[in-house]
């Protein structure tokens, strides 16, 4: 359809993504690090199984070490990787960005203005997301949202209304449902406020969603965390946004009604038998980017004088295991009670 569209990161989200804008006739890249990932979707292409009907595609794929001799220039970039990944790959694509194209950070975190030092902030555009998909074998994803419960909300840096941001929601609207927000930060925000109340407590466990949010006391738990994350956002100058897809009136409430209307909302998108990013990462052997959702918030709170003893708690577990000196397992729920303030 005219526009050259790059994918970088061919995991979960990049191949969900690559999938619907491949099907829907897009001119899609997909560029990858996993060289198992993208001979498999050279070969047999991409398969992406889910409740509302399965995809298989072939896709246009390269190892990073390709794209120098492809002799490509993008429109657009959609990048999408782990947060600790961002600006190496960010360096790494900004030579075959055109000009006057745009890339789009489709991941967690609020790396937007990280991207922005080094794309330029001309070139970027903000992107909330919420598509939980899974891979471990090459080829195969097992998303969990089905498109109608995916979301992504997209904006401008500064808040205006531009084509090209038009633009970006309708393409995307070929993955799930897009809208267009004029506080992007405040969205990203508040999608990283539900992170720390579900991917949070959930990926010290290695349990279902569905078995974590329910355990005795995870929902208190659950709304301390997100109490503490949005005190710190709001300090920070971010207002809190409507998400998921929800309507205004949806979102009016008090502040913690409206916490546990993001924490339900998203726990019915992701369904009850899915299992949160960091647990893929630690199944994985490698570590999780809590340091870029959890983490903000601890180093933010730090340096406003904010006290955030629950989520310093979870982030602190969560580094034990990715240094390897405790296990990832159900117990933690008992390890991290005992790390909370009475």
């Amino acid at each position: 359809m005219g526009k050259k569209i790059a994918v970088v990161g061919a995991g979960a989200i990049g191949s969900s993504v690559s999938a619907d804008l491949t099907k829907a006739d897009y001119d899609v890249t997909v560029i990858d690090q996993w060289p198992a990932q993208v001979e498999a979707i050279r070969t047999t292409g991409i398969h992406v199984q889910m409740k509302d009907g399965d995809i298989r595609v072939r896709l246009n794929a390269l190892h990073l070490c390709d794209l120098a001799s492809a002799r490509l220039e993008f429109d657009i970039v959609f990048l999408a990787v782990k947060s600790y990944d961002h600006r190496w790959l960010a360096e790494f694509i900004k030579p075959y960005l055109r000009s006057d194209g745009v890339l789009v950070g489709v991941m967690n975190g609020m790396n937007d203005d990280s991207l922005a030092s080094i794309i330029g902030r001309e070139r970027t555009v903000g992107c909330a997301v919420e598509l939980s998909a899974e891979i471990f074998t090459p080829g195969l994803v097992q998303r969990n949202t089905t498109h109608k419960g995916t979301w992504f909300g997209v904006g401008e840096l500064d808040g205006f209304y531009t084509p090209r941001v038009k633009e970006i929601e309708a393409i995307m609207s070929h993955v799930g449902r897009c809208d267009v927000t004029n506080n992007i930060y405040g969205a990203k925000w508040t999608k990283l406020i539900a992170n720390t109340m579900t991917m949070g407590p959930h990926g010290l466990l290695g349990l279902k969603n569905g078995e974590a949010a329910y355990l005795p006391g995870m929902a208190d738990i659950a709304a301390k965390l997100g109490r503490e994350s949005l005190a710190v956002g709001t300090a920070l100058g971010y207002r809190i946004e409507p998400i998921f897809g929800l309507r205004a009136d949806e979102f009016a409430g008090s502040s913690d009604e409206n916490l546990v209307t993001a924490r339900d909302t998203l726990m019915k998108h992701v369904g009850g038998n899915s299992r949160t990013a960091p647990i893929h990462d630690h199944i994985k052997g490698r570590r999780s980017e809590m340091d870029f959702i959890t983490g903000v918030v601890t180093r933010k709170s730090k340096e406003l004088g904010i006290p955030t003893p629950f989520n310093d708690a979870v982030l602190e577990i969560d580094r034990c295991i990715n240094n390897g000196e405790i296990k990832m397992e159900a117990a933690n729920f008992d390890l991290l009670k005992q790390r909370l303030p009475l």
